[in-house]
């Protein structure tokens, strides 16, 4: 199976909004909610994979020629390859009915845990979803990080609770999910989360704790403040908030703020080994990708997500290998050319 049949393949099966278009670069379903758009006239999801893309790499084989190793380890786990997918909710709405949250969040771990990663899982409305994910996660004995929305603490505890009992080894929240409509007016009150509050989450966890949706230093700076051991610089796909900048414009300088003190992940519009590298040389140490997990899960089930983690993988490494990097650790901010 090629990386074209998959998309071929998912194209009938992806409903009326996704394309699964060859370059995922949010024109074709730029405002499409549901779907896989983004908010408003769409331009924030467009922005992140343009901003990744005017991103250079700079070429040096001037270097003794031996093997490339891109593996890494995360929370006490060894991975093949410092990249995840992102959680994903809704499924069956914005991506068509072959799969539904909790299919899909079964399939998505157990295909990833084969590849040598680890899949983020999203949450819903629907308490099912997230009993579903932790489950799906505990078969591949924890390694799996579920991810839950910003409701109010009672909520949140009790998800908590589920995450323990799968032995997960990290929780998320994606905590920019509090610009989604079914968050708001919600009884008890759901969404943004003071320092003190997190504090309060993330001492309930009892696991490492990851801050998604982080998109300025002084946001990153409150996730250290409240506990967090990694955040996830992201702003939601541009599915929460019109206007934001890229993910990309923004990496460096929340580095800067907190980077070796906590993981520094990021995510939006990442498509490719070379965007991966390009993340990893301004300072990431991992990256999530979400909407073409979603079509290579549609289009080629779990072999699918597995060839789309070699296709990945092996664009890293020969990127990798023609600048000058042969472990994670040796790639540096001087070989990526900023315009």
């Amino acid at each position: 199976m090629t990386y074209q049949e998959i998309l071929e393949q998912a194209r009938p099966v992806l409903g009326d909004y996704c394309k699964a278009c060859l370059e995922c670069n949010g024109k074709a379903c730029k405002n499409q909610i549901p779907g896989p758009g983004s908010k408003g006239v769409g331009d924030t999801a467009i922005r992140n994979y343009e901003k990744w893309k005017e991103i250079r790499v700079n070429m040096d084989t001037f270097n003794e020629n031996r093997p490339v190793d891109t593996t890494c380890k995360f929370f006490g786990h060894d991975f093949k390859f410092p990249f995840f997918a992102a959680p994903v909710g809704a499924v069956n709405l914005h991506y068509g009915e072959k799969y539904d949250d909790v299919s899909y969040n079964n399939a998505l771990v157990s295909a990833c845990a084969k590849a040598g990663i680890m899949a983020f899982t999203g949450d819903g409305v629907n308490p099912v979803v997230m009993d579903a994910a932790t489950k799906a996660i505990k078969k591949e004995q924890g390694v799996g990080v579920p991810t839950i929305k910003p409701w109010n603490y009672e909520m949140v505890h009790e998800k908590i609770r589920l995450a323990h009992d799968a032995g997960a080894i990290a929780v998320a929240m994606d905590i920019d999910a509090a610009g989604l409509p079914f968050l708001k007016n919600m009884t008890p009150p759901a969404g943004s989360k003071s320092v003190d509050e997190m504090k309060a989450i993330i001492n309930d966890a009892g696991v490492p704790f990851i801050v998604k949706g982080i998109m300025t230093a002084k946001g990153a700076l409150k996730a250290k403040e409240a506990g967090a051991h990694a955040i996830v610089v992201s702003n939601h796909g541009g599915r929460v908030l019109d206007g934001c900048p890229a993910t990309a414009e923004v990496l460096e300088q929340i580095v800067d703020a907190v980077g070796g003190s906590m993981k520094v992940f990021v995510d939006g519009g990442i498509r490719s080994g070379t965007d991966i590298f390009k993340a990893l040389a301004l300072g990431a140490d991992g990256v999530l990708i979400c909407r073409p997990f979603v079509t290579a899960l549609y289009g080629g089930d779990e072999e699918g997500v597995q060839m789309y983690v070699e296709k990945l993988g092996e664009e890293l490494k020969d990127t990798m290998a023609m600048c000058g990097a042969y472990s994670i650790d040796d790639i540096t901010r001087d070989m990526v050319f900023l315009p």
